[in-house]
């Protein structure tokens, strides 16, 4: 091959390689940090947690896959299983866990609704009606007796009375979702199970309000900034912030920033969360932990979260400071700070 024409494919390569373009390039100029607020939590499972609620500083459930439910009287440091009365025979995957106080519930697939009145020792199944759209996926605790589910096809329901009856807040449902979160001013975004679109719902309205992708780029994860804008994580390794400055788009959608790819390895991002010093973190396959001290301008890689042989997908922050990323195989960080 002539010299010219040599070198030619060798700049091309390594602009392709830039943009991120081939699953075969890997970028190496993304930093280590020094230090890791996280440490490893050892749960005796290789069941995957899913998602963590606490009734007071100290005591709180975590709930997973394969039914896993597990108990922490000590904030967090260490876990003991609990087993629930749950009919023999069903895989349930226990999806999400809210609580108010004492007052808690757990949605869980297929078709489980538990609550709980003193603080999750004891726990009774709701029966739902079986026309309910979709499987039980996000329940919110919103005060005595109160609560509100969502559902993997974007149906929500509430209950006033202990879920003894669940009325319907939006009259169609948007569809089979990936990914669904809610503010906490009640506010809804939804990822579409491909990923070609997202939809959004807020009270008043009487069905969700889709939305088209921003790029070529299947959205992998969507939700809610401390600030109440969105975030958004596409293919590719991908994080989009909303612009709440700019215009809103054709569909009424908001306007997002330009995308920004911090680490090019081969592994998206799965979710995202906010610290409480302000810090944003993002974690995805293979042990990809990444922090922005910077609004999300530079990232560095975490180094507790890259030794651990997992992948990450879920952050989650509690307001009163506590920190948890949850990856599969009974993997847990606790945030340390």
């Amino acid at each position: 091959m002539p010299g010219p024409l040599r070198r030619l494919l060798q700049q091309l390569l390594v602009l392709i390689c830039a943009a991120g373009l081939t699953s075969g390039c890997v970028s190496s100029g993304l930093a280590m940090a020094d230090t890791s607020p996280w440490h490893v939590v050892l749960l005796e499972t290789h069941s995957s947690p899913l998602d963590i609620a606490f009734t007071d500083s100290r005591h709180g459930l975590l709930v997973g896959t394969n039914r896993l439910v597990l108990e922490t009287d000590d904030g967090g440091s260490s876990w003991q299983e609990r087993v629930l009365d749950l009919p023999d025979g069903e895989n349930f995957r226990l999806i999400s866990i809210a609580f108010n106080g004492d007052e808690g519930w757990i949605a869980g697939q297929p078709g489980l609704v538990l609550h709980s009145n003193d603080g999750g020792q004891r726990w009774s199944r709701l029966l739902l009606d079986t026309r309910l759209p979709g499987e039980p996926y996000l329940v919110t605790a919103r005060g005595p007796g109160s609560a509100e589910l969502a559902t993997t096809v974007g149906a929500i329901y509430v209950t006033t009375d202990a879920g003894q009856h669940w009325d319907a807040r939006v009259g169609d449902a948007v569809g089979a979702v990936r990914d669904l979160r809610r503010s906490d001013d009640g506010r809804y975004v939804s990822v579409s199970s491909l990923g070609n679109f997202y939809a959004s719902w807020e009270e008043g309205q009487s069905k969700w309000m889709p939305h088209q992708r921003l790029s070529s780029q299947r959205i992998q994860t969507m939700g809610f900034q401390p600030s109440g804008d969105l975030w958004m994580l596409s293919r590719g390794a991908q994080i989009r912030f909303a612009d709440p400055e700019a215009s809103m788009t054709e569909d009424g959608g908001p306007a997002f920033s330009r995308p920004i790819i911090p680490i090019t390895n081969g592994y998206g991002y799965l979710d995202m969360g906010w610290g409480p010093d302000g810090s944003i973190w993002t974690g995805g396959g293979s042990g990809t932990l990444l922090i922005s001290e910077d609004g999300g301008q530079h990232w560095q890689q975490d180094p507790i979260g890259e030794a651990q042989p997992t992948n990450f997908t879920r952050i989650k922050f509690l307001p009163d400071g506590k920190g948890f990323v949850m990856g599969e195989r009974g993997s847990l960080l606790r945030w340390a700070g």
